[in-house]
């Protein structure tokens, strides 16, 4: 059970409950094969049924560390690259975590679904959009990446539809979802070579034993 005083301090965006917190290489779209500090949030509403990382959902099951450890955190790393990840980072006020991290010079991306209004400052928006709960749209025009993970055959007919949204600088990727793997890559590699403007997104760090 959180306080009263912790829970202003996450509406506040100086606590945030946080999952994990690692450095590893980026395994994932633009910059896969990059060295990334990683920083997973714990709570997430939207509720993808294939997601891989179920235990984030519950936000409460996580510690709530103040953003100057966090920022603190990502020193053990040499790669100025950070990625905030989770669950779903837009859950919370990242205000003030960004402005700290900008101020220790690192370069902040952000993997999201865009579920809800975005705050803080990033050098990278991963757009990861979810059938659950629709982006929402100023992330249309704010994503560097759209990453469409692709479950079944429908989900082509989904990319295009976020594809025709975002803005025309967005870097495009599929990304299969790992358990379809043997069943949907063979389609996505026949869809991508018919459809250029798309980029395969493998998931890299699963073959190179990282987090």
């Amino acid at each position: 059970m959180r306080s009263k005083l912790e829970i202003e301090q996450v509406e506040e965006g100086t606590l945030l409950p946080v999952m994990e917190y690692f450095y590893t290489i980026q395994g994932e779209g633009y910059h896969n094969g990059k060295a990334a500090y990683f920083v997973r949030l714990g709570g997430c509403s939207v509720g993808c049924h294939w997601c891989d990382v179920k235990d984030s959902w519950e936000a409460t099951e996580h510690p709530l560390i103040g953003i100057s450890e966090i920022a603190k955190l990502t020193l053990e790393g040499k790669s100025d690259l950070v990625v905030i990840t989770g669950g779903e980072p837009v859950t919370y006020n990242l205000n003030p975590l960004s402005i700290q991290l900008k101020l220790m010079g690192k370069y902040l991306a952000m993997e999201t679904s865009g579920a809800f209004p975005l705050t803080g400052e990033w050098d990278w928006i991963c757009l990861s959009p979810k059938k659950n709960k629709p982006p929402q749209k100023e992330f249309y025009q704010l994503a560097h990446e759209l990453k469409v993970i692709i479950f079944n055959k429908d989900d082509f007919k989904w990319a295009e539809q976020h594809r025709a949204k975002v803005n025309a600088d967005c870097k495009l990727y599929l990304q299969v979802e790992w358990s379809k793997s043997d069943s949907m890559m063979p389609l996505i590699v026949e869809y991508v070579k018919n459809n250029p403007h798309w980029t395969i997104s493998v998931q890299s760090h699963k073959y190179i034993d990282v987090p």
